[in-house]
């Protein structure tokens, strides 16, 4: 089942795990999801891990790049912010708490500033220790992006203040 959130094009793609003695299984994208994916073509695949407490910076893509990632290890918060002018959604933060217990597929369009993979949130303990790992799946290869700077400060894990390199 898909379901759209407030800002449109985010939306949510439950994931059924088919579980068993040895384990579970689950399809976690399919092409002919066309109620999600529309016409949205995947090209690239990514696997991040974020340490504990971890929030590296907003982002956006403004190629016409969508994400849709899924929280394969841990608790995440999965954020999107439509800063567009005139936009009737001007303002609004979409915030989804997605874990590995409740496999979801979560769809950004790359207009909106988001938090990327590797700077999401771990909110919730679970069987990773804190740590959260995520796969994206892209509709463009990954290229330098806008990190934005009114948004957010904070430190990465290696200290550095990310808002500096904008």
């Amino acid at each position: 089942m898909s379901r759209a959130l407030m800002l449109p094009g985010v939306s949510i793609q439950d994931i059924n795990k088919r579980v068993d003695e040895r384990g579970f299984f689950a399809e976690i994208l399919r092409n002919d999801w066309k109620n999600f994916l529309g016409d949205d073509k995947v090209v690239q695949a990514n696997l991040s891990l974020s340490y504990p407490g971890m929030i590296r910076a907003w982002h956006r893509h403004k190629r016409g790049q969508v994400d849709y990632l899924i929280i394969l290890e841990g608790a995440m918060k999965i954020c999107a912010y439509d800063d567009e002018k005139g936009s009737p959604t001007t303002g609004d933060l979409v915030e989804i708490i997605a874990s590995e217990d409740k496999l979801q597929l979560v769809r950004v369009p790359g207009h909106y500033w988001h938090l990327s993979p590797n700077y999401t949130i771990p909110v919730i303990p679970t069987r990773s220790e804190g740590h959260g790992m995520i796969s994206v799946f892209l509709t463009q290869r990954h290229r330098s992006h806008s990190i934005g700077t009114g948004l957010l400060t904070h430190r990465n894990h290696s200290g550095i203040d990310s808002s500096a390199h904008s």
